[in-house]
């Protein structure tokens, strides 16, 4: 007994339609396709803009807000350091001195200069200069007599807590 089997040429699929068939799908259009395309990269640019542009912003905005910050602090540290001095509270001006000054400067030393200085009556402080080596800030003083003056306030840091402190107030 012999089984038939199916000739190849049975199962194969039938051949491809020739030339000016129509294909089963429709053509992608060609019809604004630049403009779709100059859409997306115009698009793109634009996101692109605005999250740099966002990023220089912030960069910006976190600079004046730490400007502010640093001037806030030193003007009220050397604003205390003056209080101190012209209230005669040698003492606590002394130690809110900073390291480098006490180590230059005893105690005594340092009260028989303020005793000496002439009296302050007013002063206003300016802001820092960040862009100098030293951290100084300038002060406008009136004194008792009624004389006005500049003197530089130079600060540092101390090394325990990170805030300013008062290392000179000179002319």
């Amino acid at each position: 007994m012999t089984q038939a089997f199916p000739q190849a040429a049975d199962t194969a699929p039938p051949p491809p339609p020739g030339p000016g068939v129509v294909p089963p799908f429709p053509a992608p259009p060609t019809e604004g396709r630049r403009r779709r395309i100059g859409l997306g990269l115009g698009i793109g640019a634009g996101v692109l803009v605005l999250a740099c542009g966002g990023g220089v912003a912030a960069l910006a905005g976190l600079g004046v807000i730490m400007t502010n910050a640093l001037n806030e602090q030193a003007k009220v540290v050397i604003t205390d350091y003056l209080d101190d001095v012209k209230a005669k509270r040698y003492g606590e001006a002394y130690d809110s001195l900073c390291a480098q000054a006490k180590a230059t400067t005893t105690r005594s030393e340092f009260t028989a200069d303020a005793q000496r200085a002439e009296p302050l009556q007013s002063w206003r402080v300016g802001d820092l200069d960040l862009a100098s080596v030293e951290l100084a800030v300038p002060v406008d003083v009136t004194y008792a007599d009624g004389g006005t003056g500049q003197l530089n306030a130079y600060l540092g840091q101390s090394r325990e807590t990170g805030q300013f402190q008062v290392c000179s107030v000179e002319e």
